[in-house]
């Protein structure tokens, strides 16, 4: 109490244990927040990653006027295509034109073909599309059901950012189905984020990080100078300046710019228009455009199959396939570069599969778990799986016995079900455009084109060419080879050592650096005896799990620069390509170097990437320990040489199915049958009798087909008119 009488209060000072805590407990909020703040800028600063607010040209406002007009457009083309397809085997003119009026106008028909968003973005007020933002007011969380029957409530965003599809790998340890040439099965032990990092995908001739989006200028023979579009980002839901490099990191910060660039659209509208794909450069960088019109966003709805052909179609068909509709909607401008090769060769549509053909849609038997879609469990060059426990297989619909239409012989044909995969008797063609073999180091000059493109070396729907059939149990090396045994064999199957490392099938076939098709001819003996002895100790074990049976398989290999600092005997670590450089010059070392002074591979061949997956990466490459020995360095550069994988990858065929199979006498004759049964490790005594089957009287009795076919030479999907 004072002289005024009023009370003071005295604050005693801080015990110093108390002080220490409170100064310890501010040290740990300041070093929090500074971490947060300061983590993602440093991040993109160290791998060289780019961010800004994104905008797209076609990215429109509609008034409410111009809204019901494309409302009203919509619906009449859903009600049109509703029609066409009802009156699809009306051949009568008169009665064709009376009933598209009477349907017309059926209130159950507009009903069925309405778009639902429409009444959606008209109650809210919704005129702009503005990507994720605009689709998460109303779908922030999303029900998932899980294989099991339960439900989950999960918010949508995450759910999106954490598949395949947007990061472009998996981490997930149960996720794979890949041994490495070290014996160990991929991030079993420590998960480590493999799929960004190229094992040995020729086929694109790139990482993502140094091929996201390039514009390529070509200079036609005739003609003016054109830019085209090319890069890995034009198939990927996300739309940055490169791929989600963060992701891959130990410690994730996801921002607004990945959410606004994320594509929903290409996977969900029915209208989505692929003329819209193409690169952009804004000043910051280069990047993919998208469409992002209020009319793709008006007719959202669950994915079709048009959706995911968009990307999926250019991997199987190629861009030369004609029904493959992307490749016909390549850009408005700086149109997308078009490749005829073919990945698998094996297009999806109804000309080319019997599944297309009967209305199925691709998420009929790859089922999804929210966003994450199912891969199924035999997949060989695909090696991140978001639901790995979800089966996607024939027998899931067929059962294991599916042959019930002849009484007299279904036995014997449901018999082969244990020994032969169903693609084997029907998958019977390939696109004539299927690649085969592709050389990086060699490009060819189009004149028409006014580009280089890479040489490639064969290219061929032929299948006694193309296919190999091997025994396949569901588990894949490291570098795409399918891993299984022969259960009733000699032993003699080692694939590894014989099938997949000599390619002699076409007499005089040039490959530079490969004598007799030998892919094991450049090593030394020492390296190729580490080979057989890795192939005995850790990939045989691996062959003999489960139950394997005979599929075919897609074989690719193609010629690039590796890295021979960080080599082993099943290859060396693969250098990417600059596009513009490579397309523009054609010369293929100096695009070579563009891509590797990436900032990001720069990285890669420092400590921190060493010690949080170079070492483990490499390690499945057989190959002990990264060598941080940067290729660009001059007394590194010699050691950059270009080699063909020591191997042919193996790419496995599921689509393309035919309904009717093979013949028993295609494969079960004495010579030039298409199983070749000493190859798949049979003894010479069992070969003689899978030749000269006794049974085959009894089929022919049975009036079983046993004609062997032409061997295949071309697609008869090129005898249509098109």
């Amino acid at each position: 109490m004072n002289l005024l009488g009023k009370t003071e209060f005295t604050m005693k000072p801080l015990s110093k244990p108390i002080k220490a805590v409170v100064i310890f407990v501010a040290l740990v909020v300041v070093l929090f927040y500074g971490f947060v703040l300061g983590y993602p800028p440093m991040l993109r600063w160290y791998v060289g990653d780019k961010v800004s607010d994104l905008g797209y040209p076609n990215q429109d406002t509609l008034s409410n006027a111009e809204f019901e007009r494309v409302a009203m457009e919509l619906e009449h083309r859903a009600v049109s295509w509703q029609i066409e397809n009802a009156l699809a085997s009306e051949s009568n003119d008169s009665y064709r034109a009376e009933r598209a009026r009477l349907l017309g106008s059926l209130p159950s028909i507009r009903e069925e073909a309405d778009y639902p968003h429409i009444h959606y973005f008209r109650e809210a007020g919704i005129r702009t599309y503005e990507g994720a933002q605009t689709c998460l007011q109303c779908h922030e969380t999303m029900q998932v059901m899980h294989p099991d029957g339960t439900t989950e409530t999960v918010n949508t965003l995450n759910d999106v950012m954490n598949t395949v599809h947007y990061r472009l790998f998996s981490a997930e340890p149960d996720g794979f189905t890949t041994v490495g040439y070290d014996g160990r099965m991929v991030n079993a032990d420590r998960p480590i984020p493999v799929g960004k990092i190229d094992r040995a995908c020729g086929i694109p001739g790139s990482f993502t990080w140094t091929g996201w989006a390039a514009l390529v200028e070509a200079h036609p023979e005739h003609g003016d100078p054109v830019m085209h579009s090319e890069g890995c980002g034009q198939c990927h839901i996300g739309g940055g300046y490169g791929p989600a490099s963060e992701e891959m990191m130990p410690i994730v910060f996801r921002n607004g710019f990945q959410r606004d660039g994320i594509d929903c659209l290409i996977c969900h509208s029915q209208t989505y228009d692929m003329n819209q794909r193409f690169v952009i450069d804004d000043g910051v960088g280069t990047r993919w455009n998208q469409d992002r019109s209020m009319q793709a966003a008006m007719t959202v709805g669950k994915p079709t199959q048009d959706g995911c052909l968009h990307c999926h179609q250019h991997n199987m068909g190629g861009d030369s396939y004609p029904f493959n509709d992307a490749s016909h909607h390549p850009g408005y401008e700086a149109a997308r570069l078009l490749h005829e090769s073919a990945k698998r060769g094996t297009p999806y549509s109804p000309e080319a599969d019997v599944h297309a053909a009967a209305g199925m849609t691709c998420l009929d038997c790859h089922t999804s778990v929210g966003h994450k879609i199912a891969r199924g469990q035999m997949g060989v060059d695909l090696v991140s799986n978001d639901l790995p426990h979800v089966e996607v297989s024939c027998e899931r619909c067929h059962t294991s016995a599916p042959h019930v239409a002849n009484p007299d012989v279904r036995a014997i044909l449901n018999g082969h079900t244990a020994r032969i995969g169903c693609e084997t008797c029907h998958i019977t063609e390939l696109w004539e455009d299927n690649i085969v073999m592709v050389d990086w180091t060699d490009p060819v000059w189009d004149p028409e084109e006014g580009l280089y493109h890479p040489r490639a070396v064969h290219r061929t729907g032929d299948m006694s060419e193309a296919v190999e059939y091997l025994w396949y149990n569901g588990t894949g090396s490291f570098l795409a080879n399918a891993l299984g045994t022969n259960p009733t064999g000699d032993g003699s199957y080692n694939p590894l050592m014989e099938n997949l490392a000599v390619y002699d099938r076409v007499p005089g076939l040039e490959m530079g650096g490969i004598e007799g098709g030998n892919f094991l001819s450049p090593l030394s003996p020492e390296m190729l005896e580490r080979r057989r002895q890795m192939v005995a100790d850790n990939i045989a074990p691996a062959q003999e799990r489960g139950t394997s049976r005979i599929y075919p398989f897609k074989l690719f290999n193609a010629r690039m620069y590796e890295d021979m600092n960080n080599q082993g005997p099943f290859g060396a670590m693969i250098l990417p390509f600059d596009y513009p450089t490579y397309y523009e010059t054609g010369d293929a070392f100096e695009s070579m170097k563009q891509a590797v002074s990436h900032t990001i591979i720069r990285r890669m061949y420092q400590l921190p990437f060493k010690l949080y997956m170079m070492d483990e990466f490499m390690a499945y490459f057989g190959v002990d320990g990264w060598t941080m020995e940067y290729p660009l360095d001059d007394d590194n550069i010699e050691d950059i040489q270009p080699n063909w994988m020591r191997q042919m990858g193996t790419l496995m065929l599921n689509h393309g199915i035919q309904r009717q199979g093979r013949t028993c006498a295609e494969c079960h004759v004495p010579e030039d049958g298409i199983l070749d049964f000493r190859r798949l490790g049979y003894s010479e005594e069992r070969a003689v009798e899978l030749e000269n089957l006794p049974e085959m009287q009894m089929l022919m009795d049975a009036g079983v087909e046993m004609t062997r076919r032409a061997p295949d030479r071309h697609s008869p999907w090129l005898d249509a008119e098109h």
